[in-house]
């Protein structure tokens, strides 16, 4: 894209099951893995339809003035984005590198969230080879952070599946540039390398948020407390807390 072209928008996508599978299904995401809803983050019960591991969380939450001010906190800590990651294969460090994407396509955070998802952690060995995931995974690992969010944005296929799903879900479609949506963010939580990774496109670049035992997976109370309960936290005297959140996991047999 250059300075004078109009950047892409995508009509916004329902954070449910049923989207994301199908998406999955579009991109090249095996059928051995699944989407399901989170129900509740304290209650083991509601959490039990789940199989184990999870692979990762994908949440989209409101953007509350707390969270705002700790983002903006955070980002004046790490200071220029490109200083803390600028892409490339060794970006996570350990054996298997991180791929994020800056997102560069306006209201297309729900897909950049599926991607992060899928092509991070355990979750990147159910990749169908060949498929559009695969191959878009492929391109980006060496590149820089410029060059790789334009592999994405070049993407048709992406852009495809992307629209083919868009209609699925229970909430109706928001008229493009009406404010429905507006200041929700979609986040995506994978476990990589031992470390709890969240994974904006929004943000400067993925960011780490602790440490994971081998048997703990993104469900596990210590990964909850890393990712949306501090964020929960943050909120906690906001009226606006409502969030939903779906987790990716082996499907069921």
């Amino acid at each position: 894209m250059t300075a004078d072209q109009e950047a892409k928008e995508f009509d916004i996508l329902e954070n449910n099951p049923e989207v994301m599978n199908a998406l999955g299904e579009k991109l090249g995401l095996s059928k051995k893995l699944a989407f399901y809803d989170v129900l509740s983050l304290d209650e083991p019960e509601l959490l039990a339809h789940i199989p184990r591991p999870a692979y990762a969380l994908l949440a989209i939450i409101p953007l509350t003035k707390s969270w705002q001010r700790d983002r903006e906190e955070e980002d004046a800590r790490l200071g220029d984005p490109v200083a803390y990651y600028d892409g490339g294969e060794a970006a996570a460090g350990g054996d298997r590198p991180l791929v994020w994407f800056q997102q560069t396509i306006r209201e297309a955070c729900g897909s950049y969230g599926f991607v992060h998802c899928a092509i991070n952690g355990e979750a990147a060995k159910f990749l169908v080879p060949g498929s559009t995931l695969d191959k878009l995974r492929t391109a980006a690992l060496p590149l820089a952070r410029d060059e790789r969010a334009k592999v994405l944005y070049d993407s048709v296929e992406f852009e495809e599946a992307h629209k083919s799903v868009v209609a699925l879900g229970d909430t109706p479609e928001p008229i493009r540039g009406s404010t429905k949506h507006a200041g929700q963010h979609f986040v995506a939580y994978v476990k990589e390398n031992g470390h709890l990774w969240e994974l904006e496109g929004s943000r400067g670049g993925p960011l780490d948020r602790g440490t994971l035992a081998e048997d703990e997976d993104v469900l596990s109370p210590r990964a909850l407390e890393l990712s949306l309960k501090r964020i929960l936290q943050l909120n906690r005297d906001d009226p606006d807390v409502r969030f939903s959140c779906t987790v990716l996991a082996p499907a069921q047999p």
